[in-house]
């Protein structure tokens, strides 16, 4: 069950920064679905991916909330809190 908000959550949204995610567009791969880090806008591939970026640069810069870019999708995960937020 989502949290209604938690203080990881920032009051403005940073917007995308890429089309795709950014890494798996560099290296030519593949990915499943998005995740944008509302925090700084890089766009990451999900956990479904095989590389997982959205995870990784969440670990890397803690950096800890995405919200989904998948169409008709509206949600938030916290990292921090490791469920749904928002």
């Amino acid at each position: 069950m989502p949290i209604k908000s938690c203080d990881h959550v920032p009051a403005e949204f940073a917007q995308p920064r890429a089309r795709g995610c950014e890494e798996c567009l560099k290296m030519g791969d593949s990915w499943v679905h998005l995740r944008l880090c509302v925090h700084c806008g890089h766009v990451g591939c999900c956990d479904s991916s095989k590389n997982k970026h959205a995870t990784k640069h969440a670990h890397a810069t803690g950096h800890a909330v995405v919200q989904s870019l998948e169409r008709g999708e509206d949600w938030l995960w916290c990292y921090a809190h490791e469920r749904q937020v928002g």
